[in-house]
């Protein structure tokens, strides 16, 4: 009993220190023992629920540890009161951990490896209504993590691990809501929008629009939960949001790099021709500066030659279909432009050339 008593007094500890900023000294293995002490204690909880000695004492050991203001034992664990609450100690250390900007990257990262192993690696457990009400918080807590870790801007965003696992998730509450009310996706959208750091949350959008898309779900497995069908669903519902807020996607394709908006063109054409209208706009406030010889914008807030430039020669990179379309695009501005082959009269016939295909 007594050596029952110590463990728990060593996860109180791990669980009151990840509230701190000592976890930025975690490393993997670290993380992983602390996970595995927490469902060591789910482990108790479950064996010695029905066992009333046992589930007295430790009881009596987690109300003294809570009222305990000073001395050498463990600090206050909020959250950690009674037997009851060993049933949750894997998620409580989950949601302490993933909501601590102090933890490092390696650390994060194994975190979420755990927390979400991938398919095939199930778990028991969860096959119980405890197991699958950890899951869900789990998840939740998860998606929680677009509130509390930012991300740079990179052109290779989509594939980043964590912004993945944000992406399917994002997917999967889009069409559970879905199910529930028809306006559902766009208000829960909608509310992300304003409630988190937004090129963060358009990222993840992005890197969404982006996972694989499986065949279309026979109907058999369209009964089944978890149907791959959610991505095919999700995606279909975001499209339709950015399509529905102009301002939205034209923060979208301003914030975003070149390269993943390419990408994401590519993949939807829907969203290929508001981005080509949206740098249209864009190209026709820039006027030509004969003194520097130079395209430039009214306003500070134009976009720049060299970043229109950019976007356009990202597009003209992707595969044929998609250049062609973009170029064509680029002959059409030029020849309602005069169709001008003299430099400087025509933002269309210069970009053209600095492309390499000018007429």
């Amino acid at each position: 009993m007594e050596s029952l008593l110590q463990h728990l007094d060593r996860f109180s500890e791990v669980l009151a220190v990840s509230r701190t900023h000592h976890v930025g000294s975690w490393d993997p293995p670290t993380v992983r023992r602390a996970l595995q002490w927490a469902r060591y204690m789910r482990h108790v909880h479950r064996r010695f629920g029905c066992h009333v000695p046992i589930r007295t004492a430790l009881e009596r050991r987690l109300q003294n540890q809570w009222k305990r203001e000073h001395g050498s034992g463990p600090a206050r664990v909020p959250g950690l009161t009674n037997f009851r609450d060993l049933g949750r100690c894997d998620i409580l250390l989950s949601q302490r951990l993933l909501e601590n900007r102090a933890l490092g990257n390696a650390a994060f990262h194994c975190l979420l490896q755990q927390l979400f192993p991938g398919p095939g690696v199930g778990d028991a457990e969860e096959e119980t209504l405890q197991g699958s009400l950890a899951l869900l918080a789990r998840r939740r807590s998860a998606v929680h993590l677009l509130r509390v870790h930012g991300f740079g801007e990179h052109p290779a965003v989509w594939d980043d691990p964590v912004v993945k696992t944000q992406a399917e998730l994002l997917l999967e509450r889009v069409q559970e809501v879905g199910q529930a009310q028809a306006d559902g996706p766009s208000r829960l959208l909608s509310s992300l929008w304003q409630r988190l750091p937004q090129n963060n949350f358009l990222e993840v959008i992005a890197a969404a629009l982006l996972l694989p898309l499986p065949s279309p779900p026979t109907p058999k497995e369209e009964l089944e939960l978890g149907t791959p069908g959610t991505l095919r669903e999700g995606c279909h519902e975001l499209v339709h949001w950015l399509l529905g807020k102009s301002d939205i996607m034209a923060t979208f394709c301003r914030n975003l790099p070149a390269a993943l908006l390419t990408s994401v063109a590519g993949r939807h054409p829907e969203l290929l021709q508001v981005y080509l209208g949206l740098l249209t706009e864009w190209g026709r406030r820039l006027r030509y500066d004969l003194q520097k010889g130079i395209w430039v914008g009214a306003e500070a807030r134009d976009v720049p030659w060299e970043e229109l430039y950019g976007r356009f020669q990202s597009l003209c990179q992707a595969p044929s279909h998609l250049r062609d379309e973009v170029l064509t695009a680029l002959e059409s501005c030029k020849a309602q432009d005069g169709d001008f082959e003299v430099p400087g009269l025509s933002i269309w016939t210069d970009l053209l050339l600095a492309l390499g295909s000018g007429a």
